[in-house]
């Protein structure tokens, strides 16, 4: 899967150049959009009171600078670590030469219960969400 957006000048610092944690930001737009995009209501998903995805490490590593009006695609590569835990790296170029990586990011996710706060197995619909097919577990 891939996300596309435009960096806006909400996202940059002074000089017009990306701020680090808006790029990380704009990688968990795209974890969210997969979401949707795999039929996950959001606002059931971040409610919910069985489950809950925190994330418990987050990375962005840059290769160039990234400056207000680039055009950005992200690349989102899931992989499981356990039973109740994934990692995504996302890889981020600009729109107009996809050949090259610009940045790339990853975030880690437990699943846990989150009113007695221990992990959980991923379930199902998010396993499918994040993964495509249950293959993966």
């Amino acid at each position: 899967m891939v996300y596309s957006r435009t960096i806006r000048l909400i996202d940059t610092d002074a000089a017009g150049v990306i701020y680090f944690a808006s790029l990380l930001s704009i990688c968990h737009e795209a974890y969210e959009d997969r979401l949707l995009q795999s039929g996950i209501n959001l606002k059931t998903f971040f409610r919910n009171t069985e489950t809950a995805l925190p994330i418990v490490h987050g990375e962005i590593d840059f290769f160039q600078p990234l400056f207000c009006g680039d055009r950005i695609e992200i690349q989102l590569i899931p992989k499981v670590i356990n039973e109740n835990s994934f990692e995504i790296s996302y890889k981020i170029f600009l729109a107009q030469s996809l050949e090259k990586t610009i940045a790339q990011g990853k975030t880690k996710h437990v699943c846990i219960n989150p009113l007695s706060r221990q992990k959980i197995s991923l379930p199902d619909p998010i396993r499918n969400a994040i993964f495509g097919d249950l293959d993966h577990l």
